[in-house]
């Protein structure tokens, strides 16, 4: 008899391995899942401690909750080899000091959408949006 591996299990074990790799504390970091079309979607979502705010990390899609966690712990593998790096100067509506985060994205719309993220557009200010050097 074939003894199948428990989804939830294993589930974690890929959001531990991910976190891990990431180098975050549980609490930096949601797994946000998401059905639409027959198809499931991951947001990976982490939250920076230093000004409490969210910002999307990575949103993929796949067949089912673990396709979607393999996926993301390749990405998150391998993302800095194929994604640039992106500093981004802003400041929310409300705080009275300019807020520096950084991203790495296809290209630099691919990281205004992850600061904007779950976001109003109209309460970011945008000040500048760099495209870092390759070290």
């Amino acid at each position: 008899m074939e003894l199948r591996s428990d989804i939830h299990v294993e589930s974690a074990k890929i959001q531990n391995e991910i976190k891990n790799f990431l180098g975050l504390r549980s609490d930096e970091v949601i797994f946000e899942f998401s059905k639409n079309d027959g198809k499931t979607r991951l947001d990976l979502i982490t939250i920076n401690p230093r000004h409490n705010q969210s910002f999307l990390f990575k949103a993929i899609t796949g067949f089912d909750k673990t396709d979607v966690l393999h996926k993301m712990l390749d990405y998150v593998r391998t993302h800095k080899d194929k994604e640039s790096s992106f500093t981004i100067q802003w400041m929310m509506k409300g705080m009275n000091e300019l807020q520096t985060s950084y991203f790495r994205a296809k290209n630099m719309y691919d990281a205004m959408d992850k600061l904007y993220y779950g976001r109003d557009m109209n309460n970011i200010t945008v000040f500048s949006i760099v495209l870092n050097p390759v070290a």
